[in-house]
């Protein structure tokens, strides 16, 4: 290979291929996908029990962003967490059952699926009663995998009240951060 053919494979290896087209940013839930293998390939690394709600939430995130959380540090980019619902089982009452552990038994079916992403320079366009850092936020059906449409504001919102200084996260960076 002469000199010249290999500086230019050189340029568009380290460039990540010189016809790679560079996506524009729009703010909104289309910048994310729900990988088809979450299910399986995602890290669960909690389930919370929402008694009030009647549902239990397992929080999932991607290994390689799971494998690179640091205590004290934002979450790092490309980090995809994963909130699937399940409804709780109940009594003739209406009220969850508990196992031997008092946990909340879940129905075998995800009800709802709410995912959140940071990537760089996500987040431009939302005014500061939004943003959230460099975050998107989208809902999946359940059954189908299909992003589904309507408004996010709640999302952003519980967000940004309550978890700026944690990266805009909640059970991540608890468990980021917990004692092993």
């Amino acid at each position: 290979m002469n000199r010249i053919a290999f500086a230019a494979l050189a340029v568009a290896v380290i460039t990540g291929g010189a016809l790679a087209q560079t996506r524009t940013y729009t703010p909104g839930p289309q910048n994310i996908e729900l990988p088809a293998d979450w299910a399986q390939r995602f890290v669960r690394y909690t389930t919370v029990d929402k008694p009030d709600r009647k549902i239990i939430r397992n929080i999932y995130i991607n290994p390689e962003a799971f494998a690179a959380l640091r205590p004290g540090q934002p979450m790092p980019y490309g980090s995809l967490v994963i909130m699937a619902d399940q409804r709780a089982r109940l009594d003739a009452e209406g009220r969850p059952l508990l196992n031997g552990n008092g946990r909340m038994i879940p129905e075998p079916a995800f009800i709802a699926i709410a995912v959140q992403q940071k990537e760089r320079g996500w987040g431009e366009g939302y005014g500061p009663d939004l943003r959230n850092g460099e975050w998107e936020y989208a809902r999946f059906n359940a059954q189908t995998g299909a992003r589904m449409e309507g408004p996010l504001n709640a999302c952003f919102t519980c967000h940004l009240q309550a978890r700026a200084q944690q990266d805009f996260t909640f059970t991540t960076w608890d468990y980021a951060n917990r004692a092993r």
